[in-house]
C-alpha cells in the first residue's frame, strides 16, 4: 500500500511539473507573439506615415500647379475682357466723331433753313397784306353783286338759301328713296327667290288633312222614339245625361238625329260616345248613364294618351314630357277656325323641321318648337291667359329647353325672337294656317276684316279710294295724283303695310298695291 501512494505521489508531482513547464512554455510563446505583433504594427504605422507624407506632398504639389494654372486662364481672361473694352472704346470713340461731323452738318442745314424761313416768311407777309387789300375789294363787290341779284330775283338772302337748301334736300330725298327702293327691291328679289324654293321643297314634302269641327255635334237616331227614351220621365234622363257629362242636348223637329252643344271638344266627345253606347245598349236610365259616361271617360283619356304618343312618332320627337304628350292628345278635339290644332301643330313641325334642315338649322329643335308651339290650347279651357302664355309656362314647368320655349312664346310676336329657329316656327304656323282651304271664317269676321283694311288704306293723306280683293289678300290703294308722287307713293304703299301688320290681325300676307295714274284729256271740236 505505501509504496503505491508514494509513486501515486511521485506520479502527481511529476504531472504537476509537466504542467508548470507547459505553463511557462505557453506564457514564453504568447510574449513573442505579442512583442511579433507590436512590432509588426508599428512597422505598419511607419509605413502608412510615411504614405500619407508622401500623398500628402503630391496632392500639395498638384494644388499648386492647379492654382497657378487657373492664375493663368484668369488673367488671360482678364486680358481679353481688356481688349474686348479696348475696341469698344475705340468703337464708340469712332461713332461720337461721326456723330459729332453729322451734327455739324445739321446745324448747318438748319441754320440755313432758318434763313430760308425768315425770307419766306417776310414774303408772306408782304403777300397777305396784298390778300387783305384784295378781300375787301372782293366783299365789296360780293355785296354789290348781291344787292343787284336781290333786286334781279325779287328774294332776299335768306329767302334764297330756303330755297336752295329745299331743293337739295328735295333732290335728295328723291334719291335716298330711289336707293332704298332698289336695295329693298334687290334683297327682297333675292331673298323671295330663296324663301320660295324653301318654302316650296318643304311643302312637297309635307302633306296634311284637316278636318273642320264646330261646337256642336250631331248623334244619329234609329227612330223618333228614342228621342222619348233619351228625356226619360219628366226629363230626369236629359237632366242626368247633362249634369254627367256637362253638355247640352237639343232635341229638335230635326228627324233620326239630336245636337249636343258644348264649347269643350273632349266633353262634347265623350258626350257623343256615351250617348251613341246608350243608344246602342238600349237601357237609358240615371244610373245607366253615369256608368256609361265614366267608362267612356276612362276610355278617351286612354285614347288621348295614345294619340299624343303616335304624333310624337308621326314627327319624330323623342324623350317629351308624358304631361306634355296628354295635352298634345288633347289637341285632337281642338280646332281654329276650323283646322285641327294636333294636325296643324304636326304641319308646322313638318315644314318648320324642313325649313331648318335647308338652312343647316338644328332640325330636331325646330320639329319640337314647331310641334308644341299651340300647347296652350289645350288648357284654354281651363287656366286664364293667352295660349301661348299658358304653353310657355307649362312647358318651362316641365323642363323643355329654351329654344322651344321661345318658340312657344312669339310665335304670334309676343315677345321678342331669340333664335333663328323660332321665326322658322313662325313661318310655319303662317303657312299652314294660310294656305288655301286651311281655315275657315265666319263672313261677319271676313266682312269685318275688309272693311278695316279698307279703312285703314283710306285714312292715308293722299288716298282716293281702296278695294280689298283676293278675299283680303290684295289691297289696291288708287291714289290722287296732283298730290302723291312716285316717290312718295313707294313711301306710302310701306307706311300703309306697317300700319296693316300692327292693326289688324290676319292669315298669311296682304299685298298692297299703289296705283297712281295721271290722265290728259282735251276734246277737238
Amino acid at each position: 500500500m505505501e509504496p503505491t501512494q508514494s509513486t501515486l505521489a511521485a506520479a502527481v508531482a511529476g504531472v504537476s511539473l509537466l504542467v508548470a513547464v507547459v505553463s511557462v512554455t505557453w506564457l514564453l510563446l504568447a510574449s513573442r507573439r505579442a512583442q511579433g505583433r507590436l512590432r509588426r504594427a508599428r512597422e505598419t504605422a511607419e509605413r502608412l506615415v510615411a504614405d500619407a507624407r508622401g500623398e500628402a506632398d503630391n496632392l500639395r504639389k498638384v494644388a499648386t500647379l492647379e492654382g497657378r494654372e487657373e492664375l493663368f486662364a484668369a488673367r488671360a481672361a482678364l486680358d481679353r475682357d481688356a481688349e474686348r473694352k479696348r475696341q469698344e472704346l475705340a468703337e464708340n470713340e469712332k461713332r461720337l466723331q461721326e456723330r459729332d461731323a453729322n451734327l455739324d452738318r445739321k446745324f448747318s442745314l438748319v441754320e440755313k433753313k432758318d434763313a430760308d424761313l425768315a425770307a419766306l416768311a417776310r414774303e408772306l407777309e408782304s403777300r397777305g397784306r396784298l390778300l387783305t387789300g384784295r378781300e375787301a375789294e372782293v366783299s365789296q363787290l360780293v355785296e354789290r353783286h348781291t344787292v343787284q341779284l336781290e333786286r334781279v330775283s325779287a328774294m332776299s338772302r335768306a329767302e334764297a338759301r330756303a330755297e336752295l337748301l329745299k331743293g337739295l334736300r328735295d333732290a335728295a330725298e328723291a334719291e335716298s328713296l330711289q336707293l332704298v327702293k332698289q336695295i329693298k327691291d334687290d334683297a327682297r328679289r333675292d331673298a323671295e327667290r330663296e324663301a320660295k324654293k324653301i318654302v316650296a321643297l318643304a311643302i312637297q314634302r309635307c302633306a296634311a288633312d284637316h278636318v273642320a269641327e264646330t261646337t256642336v255635334s250631331v248623334v244619329h237616331l234609329p227612330n223618333e222614339e228614342m228621342k222619348g227614351r233619351i228625356i226619360g220621365r219628366e226629363g230626369r234622363n236629359i237632366r242626368a245625361f247633362e249634369a254627367a257629362t256637362g253638355i247640352d242636348i237639343i232635341i229638335d223637329d230635326t228627324p233620326e238625329s239630336v245636337v249636343l252643344s258644348g264649347f269643350d271638344p273632349i266633353r262634347r266627345e265623350i258626350a257623343k260616345l256615351s250617348l251613341e253606347k246608350l243608344i246602342a245598349d238600349g237601357r237609358i236610365h240615371p244610373g245607366r248613364i253615369e256608368e256609361v259616361v265614366k267608362k267612356t271617360q276612362a276610355e278617351i283619356a286612354v285614347r288621348i294618351q295614345e294619340i299624343g304618343e303616335e304624333a310624337c312618332y308621326e314627327v319624330g320627337i323623342q324623350g317629351l314630357h308624358a304631361n306634355l304628350v296628354n295635352l298634345m292628345g288633347r289637341l285632337h278635339y281642338r280646332t281654329s277656325y276650323g283646322q285641327n290644332i294636333l294636325k296643324h301643330s304636326k304641319e308646322v313641325s313638318y315644314l318648320a323641321g324642313m325649313m331648318a334642315g335647308e338652312l343647316g338649322l338644328d332640325t330636331t329643335l325646330a320639329r319640337r318648337g314647331g310641334f308644341l308651339h299651340d300647347v296652350g290650347k289645350a288648357l284654354t279651357h281651363e287656366t286664364e291667359g293667352s295660349h301661348t302664355q299658358i304653353g310657355y309656362d307649362v312647358a318651362r314647368r316641365l323642363g323643355e329647353h329654351p329654344v322651344v320655349l321661345n318658340c312657344i312664346a312669339a310665335h304670334h310676336d309676343d315677345v321678342p325672337h331669340e333664335s333663328p329657329i323660332s321665326v322658322l316656327v313662325q313661318a310655319a304656323d303662317a303657312m299652314s294656317g294660310a294656305r288655301p282651304g286651311a281655315r275657315r271664317e265666319t263672313l261677319e269676321a271676313y266682312v269685318r276684316r275688309l272693311e278695316k283694311l279698307e279703312s285703314l288704306a283710306d285714312s292715308m293723306p293722299g288716298v282716293f279710294k281702296s278695294y280689298a280683293i283676293q278675299a283680303g289678300r290684295e289691297l289696291r290703294v288708287l291714289v290722287v295724283p296732283d298730290e302723291v308722287d312716285d316717290r312718295q307713293a313707294n313711301k306710302l304703299s310701306e307706311d300703309l303695310a306697317r300700319k296693316i301688320e300692327d292693326g289688324l290681325h290676319y292669315p298669311g300676307q296682304i299685298k298692297v298695291v299703289v296705283i297712281r295714274e295721271t290722265r290728259s284729256v282735251e276734246y277737238a271740236r
